[in-house]
């Protein structure tokens, strides 16, 4: 594409991550016309450096709603997945260390149950029969079992693959450099105008989407040898809703996830305020002593890879999925913190029913950029010697 060419299509999007690259499927199998846009290729960034948890969360109706909504999107289309996607209902114990804990496992069943999402307490001896491995003495815990797993970067890598068998396009290796009045240019000076631009740059949106209320998170990950068997499902602390509460301060949390190669991946951290790519041990240390707390025997296991990625955070915890006030072209998708494997279908379905004129499953409302002041057009003058 040369740098005085323009293309036109009826929707362009600016990352080709789990979010974005289900937005393009979503609106191509609508019937628009879409090119979606990666600077490297489909599922790298936040994508390729999740943990791939498939959860319903409950933190607010809004979040239960769009994380549900998805997680049955997300068992739709598991059928059409390819193996490499390593989808699996694993489903979800959310292990209570003491009576406190027990409690919140109480409240989160009848939540559940009066929303119609199975859920089971489990005894003490429950637990340790599910998960033998896990240390003795713990409280029982709360077993979610439509809860999910998948290898993220294989299904957008899918996603952006299905674009061209609907007329639809996948650029990469090129960076939008500007995003707005219904056009998007390139990195090498070429122009993609469509009447709906969609920004689905995660924790990097506000580079062309200026004043955005998103955060980076900074998080780390470690994966083990294969030890088939070693965990059953994935395991989450209830102690984790405490510290995934905080938006400020730096935490761990017990959570880890059997893989279908037999591996163990070890979460979760999080930081604010530090935008440095570099593993930092003392942050790696404690989450894997927090691991090992629960897990007594994870001390053994090999780690054979520990990286990091960037979570893009809002300050209420929900993501940006809608029109930016003051251009109607441009859109928003982004800010779903650690849970954008989770509701990047259930995100497509909503922007592709908006474009399409149709009628969502959920409410677009809670989600609207416009609930946030510093939400704005951004002033775009582009002039050619500035390219």
């Amino acid at each position: 594409m040369t740098s005085d060419s323009v293309r036109t299509y009826d929707v362009v999007i600016a990352g080709g991550g789990i979010v974005g690259s289900s937005c393009a499927l979503a609106c191509a199998q609508s019937g628009l016309r879409v090119a979606l846009v990666e600077r490297e290729f489909a599922g790298c960034g936040a994508t390729a450096a999740g943990m791939g948890h498939i959860v319903v969360m409950d933190d607010s109706e809004a979040q239960f709603a769009l994380t549900r909504r998805s997680q049955q999107l997300w068992h739709t289309l598991s059928a059409s997945l390819p193996t490499s996607a390593e989808y699996e209902t694993t489903g979800t114990i959310w292990v209570a260390a003491d009576e406190e804990e027990l409690a919140e496992a109480g409240r989160k069943h009848v939540y559940l149950e009066e929303r119609s999402v199975p859920s089971q307490l489990l005894s003490r001896s429950e637990l340790a029969t599910l998960e033998p491995n896990l240390r003795v003495g713990l409280a029982g815990g709360l077993l979610v079992p439509e809860d999910s797993v998948v290898y993220p970067p294989a299904v957008a890598l899918y996603c952006s693959m299905q674009l061209h068998s609907l007329g639809s396009e996948l650029i990469k290796g090129r960076t939008v450099r500007h995003l707005g009045n219904g056009e998007a240019v390139l990195d090498d000076g070429s122009r993609l105008r469509a009447p709906k631009l969609v920004n689905a740059m995660g924790a990097d949106a506000a580079v062309c989407t200026p004043d955005l209320p998103v955060k980076k998170r900074k998080g780390h990950l470690a994966i083990t040898d294969r030890y088939p068997d070693f965990v059953r499902h994935q395991l989450v602390e209830l102690g984790y809703l405490k510290s995934a509460h905080s938006i400020t301060t730096d935490s761990v949390a017990f959570n880890v996830q059997p893989r279908q190669t037999g591996q163990i991946l070890i979460g979760s951290s999080r930081q604010y305020g530090n935008d440095d790519p570099a593993v930092n041990q003392d942050m790696l240390s404690a989450m894997l002593q927090r691991a090992s707390l629960y897990l007594p025997g994870v001390a053994s296991l090999s780690v054979i890879r520990v990286w990091t990625g960037f979570r893009a955070a809002t300050p209420d915890k929900l993501p940006l999925i809608g029109p930016v006030p003051g251009d109607e072209t441009l859109w928003l998708a982004t800010g779903h913190e650690g849970l954008g494997i989770t509701t990047a279908l259930a995100t497509a379905e909503l922007l592709a029913a908006a474009f399409t004129g149709s009628v969502p499953a959920i409410r677009p409302e809670p989600y609207l950029p416009g609930r946030f002041e510093q939400v704005r057009s951004p002033k775009i003058a582009l002039h050619q010697e500035n390219l």
